[in-house]
């Protein structure tokens, strides 16, 4: 078999959050869409391009590896993703460790992730 490479975070990859949610039924070439028309972003260019739907409780990441897309998203089983950027800009930029966070449902701002479970000792 082949490598497959999935959607990778690493510090190299530029990151850009949407503000705006998104109709959680889009799909690859209306996401692709949304890139080049409201963040004013190719779709091509390899970033990781994030989205969150309208009731929050999911997120969608769209990236280009070189050979096509990948779409992946992320539904809560409970709760909604409650940071999400805001202002008039119509997407923010995250570095790779806040992009981590913000996948496990944390707040990138913070400077630690979230503490799933106690460590035993």
């Amino acid at each position: 078999m082949g490598d497959s490479i999935l959607i990778q975070i690493t510090p190299q990859v530029r990151i850009l959050v949407a503000v705006e949610p998104v109709d959680g039924r889009k799909g690859i070439d209306a996401i692709a869409q949304l890139c080049r028309e409201k963040l004013s972003a190719d779709p091509f260019s390899g970033y990781l391009f994030i989205f969150r739907t309208r009731r929050g409780t999911a997120i969608k990441l769209l990236q280009y590896d070189g050979q096509g897309y990948w779409l992946a998203t992320k539904r809560l089983s409970k709760g909604r993703f409650k940071w999400w950027p805001t202002g008039s800009e119509p997407a923010k930029i995250l570095r790779a460790h806040q992009a981590q966070l913000l996948l496990a449902a944390g707040n990138p701002d913070a400077e630690a992730p979230p503490v799933w479970r106690k460590v035993s000792a």
